[in-house]
């Protein structure tokens, strides 16, 4: 995995570095140039801290790259990332964890010395070094870099949750991680499964855990989850801020991580562990049988699996919304696009607010024709051909199941990033099996920034010839 936020050299000097994967002339174009006023923090053990603020661009390999002044210290995903690894011995793997341990801590500290002051929540954004000092990255520039480097979503951060809210559950899901060795999320639907508080619960993944941090940790996960975190018995902390104060206070109390369990204790856990594994396994087998059985129920009547077909579409959208989160505006338009040429009408609602209704409801029933062919015919796959490939292919006439855009081309045309205003020119093709020719479109595009700060596309004005 090639990183894109990193230290590295700039004229025989180390410093923090941002590539951002764009030549010269796309980082001109998309105003990325903006990221060098855009503030990263450096907090100390003290409370003192520094706004960071980069120094200056570069071209490496032809991309561009933003850089600034050195901090020294690890990158914090990558030491949680090292805990996992098969082919550290016990003695590594031991101080490893302390190492992590201490930079959670530092973590934790420096985000309550912040307080509400934005700074990024994603470890892959943040540094930590040895005397428990810890750099911030610039939020918007890192998150660009990331995706490019294929953390495509966070994984130790809820969408729903704002504030300390958001650092709590943080800092308990590393902590997780730390003492389990493993993400409690596995799932591929990971941010449903975050809000469904669907995982194992520290008590039964790490039982020898120290009951009053398995607590804490447990109810840092649950804070996306009101009706799990209410049933928990004994539980009184319903803030973020008084879970990482107790915290805290936990770990300068130097009282011991772990304890010894009684052999008839650790029988009882494990037999709960894996009924509880069981359990889990029967809802994710169940709900695979549903999906796997969709397609002979619409053989069996159409009419009412088109209904049934709409109703788990409308559930999915409200339990597992995609988000825009961490993408910049011009990553949303091209999102949009190839989300259409896909028929993947739930990615295009992510996209969009308020706008594009006639998208959405093409791509929706033109995929809810297909599926129905697809049925009838028995089919192993789609019929539907995205245009794109044709084209690549040949894009030879008459092609009755080609739907999809081609020639795509976008302009950035106004607006300002910092403000949370842009403007697009989006120029296509557009083909469609309704169609025998080929729908010619330019769209102006409106983005802004939502209520929490992710791009969306609110207004499309389209001329078609």
């Amino acid at each position: 995995m090639e990183l894109r936020v990193h230290i590295s050299n700039v004229d025989n000097n180390p410093a923090m570095c941002f590539d951002t994967g764009l030549d010269p002339r796309s980082f001109a174009r998309t105003k990325m140039s903006q990221s060098l006023i855009e503030s990263g923090y450096v907090v100390r053990p003290d409370g003192s801290h520094d706004v960071w603020k980069a120094s200056g661009v570069n071209e490496i390999d032809g991309s561009m790259r933003v850089y600034g002044p050195l901090f020294q210290g690890k990158r914090l995903d990558l030491l949680l990332d090292e805990i996992s690894s098969e082919s550290l011995g016990n003695r590594d793997k031991s101080a490893l964890k302390k190492e992590a341990m201490n930079a959670i801590i530092a973590w934790i500290k420096t985000k309550m010395f912040l307080g509400e002051t934005r700074s990024a929540l994603n470890p892959a954004a943040s540094f930590a070094s040895p005397d428990g000092s810890v750099f911030f990255s610039p939020e918007y520039l890192s998150n660009r870099c990331l995706y490019l480097e294929g953390i495509l979503q966070d994984t130790y951060n809820c969408p729903d949750l704002l504030g300390m809210n958001a650092s709590a559950f943080c800092a308990g899901l590393m902590l997780y991680k730390v003492f389990a060795g493993a993400h409690p999320y596995a799932g591929q639907e990971i941010y449903q499964d975050m809000r469904e508080g669907v995982f194992l619960p520290i008590n039964l993944a790490v039982p020898e855990l120290n009951n009053e941090l398995a607590e804490l940790i447990q109810a840092a996960l649950l804070l996306p989850v009101e009706k799990k975190q209410a049933s928990q018995k004994n539980n009184v902390i319903k803030s973020g801020i008084d879970i990482l104060t107790k915290l805290l206070e936990f770990f300068t109390s130097n009282k011991p991580l772990t304890a010894e369990l009684s052999k008839e204790k650790a029988e009882q856990i494990e037999k709960e562990r894996k009924g509880f594994i069981s359990k889990q396994n029967l809802i994710v087998k169940t709900r695979r049988f549903v999906v796997s059985n969709k397609y002979l129920l619409i053989g069996i009547s159409v009419g009412l699996v088109f209904v049934l077909f709409l109703a788990f579409s409308t559930i999915r959208t409200i339990s597992s919304r995609s988000t825009t989160q961490g993408m910049t505006s011009e990553n949303v338009v091209g999102i949009y696009y190839d989300a259409f040429s896909s028929l993947n009408h739930e990615l295009m609602e992510a996209c969009v607010q308020n706008a594009g209704k006639a998208d959405i409801i093409a791509a929706s029933n033109l995929l809810a024709v297909y599926k129905q062919r697809q049925a009838y015919e028995m089919a192993p796959k789609l019929a539907v051909i995205q245009a794109k490939n044709w084209k690549a292919s040949g894009g030879e006439l008459p092609a009755p199941d080609v739907f999809g855009i081609t020639d795509l081309s976008t302009e950035y045309i106004g607006g300002d990033e910092n403000e949370g205003l842009v403007f697009y020119r989006v120029n296509y093709n557009l083909w469609s099996p309704a169609d025998d020719f080929v729908r010619v479109r330019s769209d102006r595009l409106m983005l802004k920034r939502d209520k929490r700060n992710n791009w969306r596309i609110v207004e499309i004005e389209r001329t078609e010839r």
